[in-house]
C-alpha cells in the first residue's frame, strides 16, 4: 500500500517558462507524451544548453517511466546552471526523477543538497520543506526508518526559523504528529497511531489560522490509517473528504475500493493517478504505483 503527505507546493526557481515548455505541458495533459518530446528534442536541437527543455524533458520522461534518461537531462542542466539558485531547482528535479523510480536513498542525496542551498540562505522553513519532501519519498518506498529520520529533521529545522509565527510553529508541529502517525501506521503500531492522530487533531483545533490552510490533510491522515487498520469504509468515507485533485489521494481511495472488492471503482481512480503531469512527490508515487494496478 502507500504512505504519504503533501503540505505545500514545493519551491520553484526562475520565471516564466517558454512558450514551447508551456505547449509540451498541454500536449501532456491531452495525453500527447511524444509530440511533447518532439518538442523538446526539437528546441534542443536548436538550443542543446537550453535549460527550460532539459528540465521538460526529464519531467517528461520520468512520467513515462524512462527515469535512466531523464536524469541524463537532470544532469545536463545542473552542470549548466548559471547560479546557485537554477542549480538548487536542478538537484530538486532529480532528487523527484529518483523518487519516480522508487530509491529513497538517492533522493535524500539530492534533496540535502538543495538543502545546503537553502541553509546557505538561511531559509529554515524551505530547509524544512525539503527534508520532508525527503522523507516523504522514503515512507512512500517502505524505508520507515529514513522517513521518520527526515521527517524530525524537517521539523526541527522549521522550528528554527527567527522570529517564527505562532501559525508557522503550529503548522511544524502538525506537520511531525501527522508524519509520526504515519510512520507508526505503516510499521503497524496502530496504538502510537491513534495516538498522533488525536495529536495532530488537537493542533488544528488550537490555531484556527493554521487550519484554514491544513484541515483537508485530516481526513487524509484519518483515511489513511484506517486504511491500514483494515476499516476500508471508514478509510473510504474520510478520504472522500480529502483533496480529491491529488494523484496520491486517489490512489488511497483505488485501494480502499480494491479493498471492499469494487474492482470497476478503483480503477476509475487509479486511471485518474495514472494521468498526473506533475513532478512531485504524490505524482512520483502515484503515477507508476497507478499503472502496475491497471496493468494486472
Amino acid at each position: 500500500m502507500l504512505a504519504g503527505a503533501a503540505f505545500a507546493q514545493p519551491p520553484q526557481f526562475g520565471g516564466n517558462q517558454p512558450d514551447f515548455v508551456r505547449q509540451g505541458q498541454q500536449l501532456l495533459r491531452e495525453g500527447k507524451p511524444d509530440q511533447a518530446l518532439s518538442l523538446y528534442e526539437t528546441a534542443l536541437k536548436a538550443n542543446p544548453d537550453s535549460l527550460p527543455a532539459h528540465n521538460a524533458a526529464g519531467t517528461l520522461l520520468d512520467l513515462v517511466g524512462k527515469g535512466d534518461e531523464a536524469r541524463k537531462h537532470f544532469q545536463k542542466a545542473i552542470d549548466l546552471a548559471p547560479n546557485a539558485a537554477a542549480k538548487a531547482n536542478a538537484q530538486r528535479a532529480m532528487a523527484m526523477s529518483w523518487a519516480f523510480s522508487g530509491n529513497c536513498k538517492e533522493t535524500v542525496e539530492y534533496e540535502q543538497m538543495v538543502m545546503q542551498y537553502y541553509a546557505g540562505t538561511k531559509d529554515f522553513y524551505q530547509q524544512g520543506e525539503m527534508a520532508d519532501e525527503a522523507a516523504r519519498v522514503c515512507i512512500d518506498n517502505g524505508d520507515f526508518d529514513t522517513a521518520y529520520q527526515w521527517y524530525r529533521t524537517g521539523h526541527d529545522l522549521g522550528l528554527k526559523q527567527p522570529d517564527i509565527p505562532s501559525d508557522r510553529k503550529s503548522l511544524w508541529e502538525f506537520r511531525w504528529e501527522h508524519a509520526q502517525a504515519r510512520v507508526a501506521a505503516r510499521k503497524g503500531d496502530l496504538t502510537g497511531a491513534e495516538k498522533h492522530v488525536k495529536a495532530a487533531k488537537a493542533i488544528l483545533d488550537n490555531d484556527p489560522e493554521m487550519a484554514r490552510q491544513q484541515a483537508v490533510f485530516y481526513p487524509y491522515l484519518t483515511g489513511y490509517v484506517a486504511l491500514y487498520r483494515g476499516d476500508y469504509e471508514i478509510a473510504l468515507e474520510q478520504l472522500q473528504n480529502a483533496n480529491q485533485n491529488d494523484p496520491f489521494i486517489q490512489c488511497l481511495i483505488g485501494d480502499a475500493y480494491e479493498k471492499l472488492g469494487q474492482k470497476d471503482k478503483a480503477a476509475e481512480y487509479y486511471k485518474k493517478a495514472a494521468s498526473a503531469t506533475a513532478h512531485n512527490p504524490p505524482a512520483a508515487f502515484a503515477v507508476p504505483y497507478a499503472r502496475k494496478k491497471l496493468a494486472k
